[in-house]
């Protein structure tokens, strides 16, 4: 922990879907002024997000559903197409992502790549999200996904590659992590287009 922080009061504001805390602290100033300052958190715990794709096809699998902060905030529907993703819950992020793949999407993937992890929002939220990305096929196929909670209507979504790129500029995928796994392909599987 940072000898510049000293925290002097966490409360509780909202433990009812995750925990919101309101935290007090001293934070020392690179001129060494030290100065006391009120922020919220909000800790829904850490996540991982992935990519599926298909190098002969030149396909991805991204998902659509209902995301209420997004329609707060001007989506008119509500839906946003997204990477397949969960919370890590008590899992690792490998086991968490096959576990949610296959759910969400209905594909058993094997071999998983963690290509990085990251802040989403860091100036109000906690979480880590941990990308990966793998291949897929038909074969691996087992469901037809769509989530397991009964609070869950997820539409799986096959794309060609271009067109999810293509969707990006269209503003129809505006989601963070969909964009960031979409450019790593872009960059690092150009082959795909």
């Amino acid at each position: 922990m940072s000898s510049r922080v000293n925290i002097k009061k966490t409360e509780i504001l909202s433990n009812n879907w995750y925990t919101l805390k309101k935290v007090t602290f001293d934070y020392q100033h690179k001129n060494g002024k030290w100065i006391e300052q009120n922020r919220e958190a909000y800790d829904r715990g850490n996540g991982a997000t992935i990519l599926l794709f298909n190098q002969i096809s030149k396909t991805v699998i991204l998902t659509k559903q209902f995301r209420l902060p997004s329609y707060i905030n001007g989506n008119a529907s509500g839906m946003l197409i997204e990477a397949c993703a969960g919370l890590l819950d008590l899992d690792n992020p490998e086991d968490c992502i096959r576990r949610e793949t296959e759910e969400e999407t209905g594909f058993k993937i094997k071999d998983v790549k963690k290509i990085y992890e990251a802040y989403m929002s860091p100036g109000s939220v906690t979480e880590i999200l941990y990308f990966f990305v793998a291949e897929y096929s038909k074969e691996m196929k087992t469901t037809s996904g769509g989530g397991v909670d009964e609070h869950e209507d997820i539409e799986v979504m096959e794309l060609s590659f271009s067109q999810a790129l293509e969707m990006i500029v269209s503003g129809e995928i505006k989601d963070g992590k969909t964009i960031m796994l979409l450019q790593y392909l872009q960059i690092h599987y150009p082959a795909l287009l």
